[in-house]
């Protein structure tokens, strides 16, 4: 009987220890996602802080001195297509979420570098429409706005592609998601973030002329 008791509470012990690593896992990812997301926040901030900078000089300041000299507005026909088709990209990501959670490596992995490449077109048609445009960042105030709004919109669109090359290349490491898939989350909430700045930055730049 001593054995028999022995080994149950070996057993015991075991689950015990089990349940105990499991929670603090979980409560380590969730204390990681939470941290990511005030991290968002605070970007956030700053975004919302040119947006009202944008806002309230274009508002206060005459049509005919806010756009430069011999400008008379902006192109709207290709930022309107790279809008497509960086927001067509968060409906790419989930999807590669999605296979991710359904344990298909190969699937999240083609959804997840079309994404990479939806991104990557965006950023080129950007650097595109920079090089075609008829002033530059010291053209007054609207100048130095746009490049200023988005060029730090790009510069999160290339760190979103960075992260996502990242968590791709880990993707091939064995038993990679065995703890968990925190750094797929976080990439895919920072890529739908930036999505959702620039639907608002169209809006502010391109729609409201």
């Amino acid at each position: 009987m001593t054995s028999i008791d022995s080994t149950i509470n070996q057993e015991k012990l075991e689950t015990q220890a089990h349940v105990t690593h499991h929670e603090h896992e979980h409560d380590e990812a969730g204390n990681s996602m939470f941290g990511f997301i005030v991290f968002l926040l605070s970007e956030s901030v700053i975004f919302l802080s040119f947006f009202a900078g944008y806002i309230v000089y274009k508002t206060s300041i005459a049509i005919s001195d806010w756009l430069p000299a011999g400008v008379e507005g902006l192109e709207v026909k290709e930022p309107a297509i790279n809008t497509v088709i960086l927001v067509s990209s968060s409906f790419v990501i989930y999807i590669a979420e999605r296979y991710l959670h359904n344990n298909n490596l190969w699937g999240f992995r083609i959804f997840w570098l079309l994404t990479m490449a939806m991104g990557s077109y965006f950023v080129y048609g950007q650097a595109v429409e920079w090089g075609g445009l008829e002033f530059g960042f010291t053209s007054g105030v609207f100048g130095g706005a746009f490049y200023l709004l988005t060029g730090f919109h790009g510069l999160h669109v290339i760190s979103g592609i960075l992260l996502q090359g990242i968590m791709l290349i880990r993707s091939f490491y064995p038993n990679n998601y065995e703890k968990g898939q925190f750094g797929v989350e976080a990439t895919s909430l920072f890529w739908h973030f930036v999505d959702v700045i620039w639907i608002v930055l169209f809006i502010l730049i391109y729609i409201w002329q």
